[in-house]
């Protein structure tokens, strides 16, 4: 009865704050029928109003206060409504949930990111696609490793429509990085996670990533994808804030739900669910900040069955943007009118991929910035990755990557083609690691780079060419010098060319030995989109159908020891260990390497490792 009163109370306490003039009077007991007579006045409601609110209020605060994060009215002065109170502030600090974006924020998130001309078919890819180790078969939801004959693939965020690609191969990165290098900070407890969850480089023991990529349990996976979305959203908030993005209609529904009853709230909730519209965006989106690692952890945890369903890419690239934050992320690009989803397929642009790489929505892939003149800069990747980047269009000689991508602090990285993007990584960092002639070669190359204001063209002036001899202590004859700068400007791969017949002694990389550069390695190849594996099928009524999967492919990588490729056919010796560099000797075992196989992800990987020879078993590792 006393519960039932309160309830009682509040509600009339409610229904006042919202009238101007005194409500009707509450009934009364019998027993106070006789002093209840007369109307009350003003004075009373509004005295009454305060005595019921702050009664009920309190009485909420001390029986629901951990899952109601608010600010209390003061507590009395006992231990547990101090310890009470605060929790409630540390919380409400932490994290503040549930606003709604304004309908200008929402105008200016939707035409950020489709434009003004956007056609239903790339709305409708990006309002289809979970960020899930579930892949959508035959009309329905399986597991991963249910119908892929590599349980390796169990691993894959699978993807089915086209276009978000981009999205999932970034968190597919970053899940690739907190498996293979953090498996055991996967065990600890979310309140444990550092403020600052980008990592530095393991010490040289701890180096090498188990090769058993079909052992970590589904729990390991689920926290490895929270905790990267969670990394990635600090990352995009200058390690202050993570906004998370989810839907409205769901509320605080799915924290403390059952499993199965969270189906049915998101299904409710996903039902006749569209954005066609910016207007659309404000109805559903709601948003909650958080200002710790922990908090925006245990948010997400909380959140992710909305991010796995058919929404769960576009909410997550709606995340980091807002933890960026929409003017910044307008001022990190170089032409802010144009969508950041392409037109005509609805593809990932490189500023949504550079975004959830490296924090900032910059749309180039080179390092640092390049000085147009007249006060005109294009702007590239300010500092060195966690995981890196890689594309195809650097081998046809479209673009140049930096060393802050090419060179990540971990070896994972994000392969870009004309439309899709895949995941590249090995399991020793080794294979990061420079031999004096690599160095420098990097040396070299970044001063160069420094000088080129073509636009990643390959050339520089006359004055910068002698700024880069400087810099690199490189003593070219005169008789060289003179024929490289006859032109007017020099051209990289002529620049090469000598430095690669001018002795070490003299600032070259010419090396007698032939054995400095010798490198054997394996790399892992992800394609996250489902196609038919021509070599697996299963048999139905029909006959043999092939299996729909994703693409798995280990790569036997050999990095000649000689500076040509015509020197190491010709005699170079092919060791059987793993990365980095072999003693040469009559115990090295000689003969001529396996012609190299060719497919467009090797032409990505010459780009980081030029000259790289590539072999693997069965079908050709695909980037499309």
């Amino acid at each position: 009865m006393a519960d039932q009163q309160e309830e009682e109370d509040l509600r009339l306490a409610l229904r006042m704050s919202m009238q101007n003039s005194p409500p009707e009077p509450k009934r009364s007991k019998p027993e106070e029928a006789a002093n209840s007579t007369t109307m009350m006045t003003p004075e009373d409601s509004r005295r009454l109003q305060r005595e019921l609110m702050a009664a009920a209020a309190e009485k909420r605060l001390l029986t629901a206060a951990k899952s109601v994060p608010a600010f209390a009215s003061p507590l009395k002065s006992d231990s547990d409504g101090d310890l009470v109170k605060r929790e409630i502030e540390i919380e409400a600090k932490e994290v503040n949930v549930g606003n709604e974006l304004s309908e200008e924020e929402a105008y200016q998130l939707f035409f950020m990111v489709f434009g003004s001309g956007v056609s239903k078919d790339i709305l409708a890819q990006w309002c289809n696609q979970g960020i899930s180790i579930l892949a959508r078969l035959a009309g329905s939801w399986q597991i991963c490793n249910w119908f892929s004959p590599d349980p390796e693939t169990s691993m894959i965020l699978v993807q089915h429509e086209g276009g978000p690609c981009g999205v999932l191969a970034a968190i597919q990165a970053f899940v690739l990085k907190h498996l293979l290098f953090f498996p055991d900070e996967l065990v600890k407890a979310a309140q444990s996670m550092p403020q600052n969850l980008s990592s530095s480089r393991l010490s040289k023991n701890q180096h090498v990533a188990s090769n058993n990529l079909a052992a970590f349990t589904e729990n390991a996976k689920t926290r490895a994808l929270v905790i990267s979305m969670c990394e990635i959203l600090f990352l995009c908030g200058n390690n202050k804030r993570a906004v998370i993005a989810t839907l409205s209609s769901i509320g605080d529904g799915l924290e403390g739900s059952e499993d199965s009853l969270k189906d049915v709230i998101i299904a409710q909730a996903l039902e006749g669910l569209s954005i066609e519209s910016a207007s659309d965006l404000h109805k559903i989106l709601r948003v909650d900040t958080c200002t710790t690692p922990a908090s925006a952890f245990k948010r997400l945890e909380a959140m992710i069955p909305i991010f796995q369903s058919r929404m769960g890419a576009l909410l997550f690239l709606i995340s980091a943007l807002l933890s960026r934050g929409l003017d910044c992320v307008q001022a990190d690009r170089d032409d802010p009118s144009l969508p950041l989803v392409t037109a005509p397929f609805g593809h990932a642009s490189q500023e949504i991929v550079n975004l959830l790489l490296c924090g900032q929505a910059v749309p180039n892939v080179f390092d640092g910035r390049m000085d147009l003149g007249g006060g005109m800069f294009l702007k590239g990747v300010s500092a060195n990755a966690e995981v890196g980047f890689l594309t195809l269009l650097e081998s046809l000689n479209f673009c140049k990557v930096g060393q802050n991508l090419k060179r990540p602090k971990w070896p994972i990285w994000v392969v870009g083609s004309e439309s899709h993007y895949t995941v590249l990584f090995a399991l020793d960092t080794a294979v990061q690691d420079e031999n004096e002639l690599e160095e420098k070669e990097s040396q070299i190359r970044k001063a160069f780079d420094a000088q080129d204001q073509s636009g990643g063209g390959g050339f520089i002036s006359v004055e910068g060419f002698h700024q880069v001899l400087r810099e690199t202590n490189i003593r070219l004859p005169s008789g060289k010098l003179d024929s490289l700068c006859s032109s007017g400007f020099i051209v990289w791969s002529e620049f090469w060319q000598v430095i690669l017949d001018l002795d070490k002694s003299l600032g070259g990389l010419k090396d007698s030995t032939g054995q400095m550069g010798r490198k054997v390695f394996d790399l892992y190849h992800f394609n996250g989109i489902a196609k038919s594996d021509l070599n697996c099928s299963q048999s139905s009524s029909g006959g043999e159908t092939p299996i729909q999967r994703p693409r798995f492919t280990k790569l036997r990588v050999s990095v000649p020891p000689r500076w040509t490729p015509e020197e190491f056919m010709a005699d170079v010796a092919v060791p059987s260990g793993s990365a980095g560099t072999e003693p040469s000797g009559k115990d090295a075992e000689v003969a001529k390497p396996e012609p190299s196989q060719h497919a467009p992800l090797v032409d990505c990987i010459r780009t980081r490792w030029p000259r790289a020879v590539c072999n693997w078993l069965g079908d050709p590792p695909s980037i499309v």
